[in-house]
């Protein structure tokens, strides 16, 4: 059975993967997007936002990361969408296949997707000076942390493609997870904030998981940073599986 899982996730894996090949825009839109937002920050809005950071593009740079991927998953979504709607899923199990196999071939696709783009804008911050001394080690933990928050918030993505109506309802999801590292650490200190606004800041996902992103690149003590971003990447990625399958299976039933 396990065999059989694995054999097919492969060939639907290469179906998927033949399918971003064929529209490598997918690609170059998740990146430009990003990619601009790191040019406007560290050239236009950079010299006026005081980080304590001798580097602007060194601090923004894990909060740029994490937007790659939130605009990444949207085509996941989307992708999924469209197979819904043609009828794939059918033809799929009317074949002998493992059924949550589908699923995983998307989830890899979206994966292997974002870690292009995320290579992407990571060479183009090291062409507008992005510097940092870190290990073979920190560039691993930097690696799994942005490799489990991309599963977390595919298996995300999963439920929309599942359920919506519009192919726009599809992809719409996205829109607020772009938009949570503007409310957190990434590209200002949270003691700059507010009240309301700070707490919120210091008590969601986004600003563990740039803390201690940034402090891996600075090869500082990462403290309880790296557990809590595990935690939450992880606690996601559990309840959005969950759900997800729950809705892929009455789908198919």
């Amino acid at each position: 059975m396990t065999k059989h899982f694995f054999g097919d996730t492969a060939v639907l894996l290469g179906r998927s993967l033949r399918h971003i090949t064929r529209s490598a825009d997918t690609i170059i839109t998740t990146t430009i997007m990003p990619i601009a937002m790191m040019l406007m920050f560290v050239y236009v809005f950079g010299g006026a936002i005081q980080t304590g950071s001798d580097s602007y593009v060194n601090y923004m740079l894990p909060g740029i990361l994490l937007i790659t991927v939130a605009s990444g998953i949207a085509y996941t979504a989307f992708r999924l969408f469209m197979d819904m709607k043609s009828g794939i899923f059918e033809r799929f199990q009317s074949m002998p296949t493992a059924r949550s196999s589908v699923l995983w071939a998307h989830v890899l696709t979206s994966l292997i997707a974002n870690l292009i783009s995320l290579v992407v804008v990571v060479l183009v911050a090291l062409l507008m000076g992005f510097r940092t001394s870190a290990g073979v080690m920190a560039w691993l933990s930097v690696a799994g942390v942005l490799v489990l928050f991309t599963l977390a918030l595919t298996w995300i993505a999963i439920i929309p493609g599942l359920t919506a109506k519009t192919m726009e309802g599809a992809s719409a999801f996205s829109y607020p997870l772009i938009f949570l590292p503007f409310l957190s650490s990434a590209f200002v200190p949270t003691a700059t904030m507010p009240g309301p606004v700070r707490f919120f800041a210091e008590n969601q996902p986004v600003t563990s998981i740039v803390n201690a992103i940034r402090n891996l690149f600075a090869e500082q003590p990462v403290g309880t940073d790296i557990w809590i971003a595990l935690a939450w990447c992880v606690g996601i990625l559990v309840v959005a599986y969950a759900f997800a399958m729950n809705t892929y299976r009455r789908k198919i039933s």
